[in-house]
C-alpha cells in the first residue's frame, strides 16, 4: 500500500540475542569464562553483522551511524573479551 514503511528485518538482532543468550547459559551453568567469551562472540557477532548489512537489512542494529555502531559493538566486544580473559579465577 501507498504511504507504508517498510518492513525491517529482525534476524541479525534475534542472531546475536540468541547466541548472548546461550553464553549466559553457559556462564551460569558450567564455566562463568566460556560464557563471557561467548557473550562477547554475540556482541563482536552484532558488530559484523552491523558492518557487512545494509541499514533496512540490519534492522534494530542500525541504532546510529554505520561507523559508529561497528565501532561501539566491535570495542565493546573486545572489553568484554579482555575482561573475561584477565579476570582471575
Amino acid at each position: 500500500m501507498a504511504g507504508e514503511t517498510p518492513r525491517r528485518s529482525q534476524w541479525p538482532l534475534a542472531l546475536s540475542l540468541l547466541v548472548a543468550l546461550t553464553g549466559l547459559v553457559v556462564l551460569w551453568f558450567y564455566n562463568w569464562r566460556n560464557g563471557v567469551l561467548i557473550f562477547a562472540g554475540a556482541v563482536g557477532l552484532a558488530g559484523l553483522l552491523r558492518a557487512t548489512l545494509t541499514d533496512p537489512k540490519a534492522g534494530l542494529l542500525h541504532v546510529r551511524s554505520r561507523m559508529f555502531d561497528i565501532t561501539f559493538l566491535f570495542l565493546t566486544a573486545t572489553a568484554i573479551a579482555v575482561l573475561g580473559l584477565i579476570v582471575p579465577n
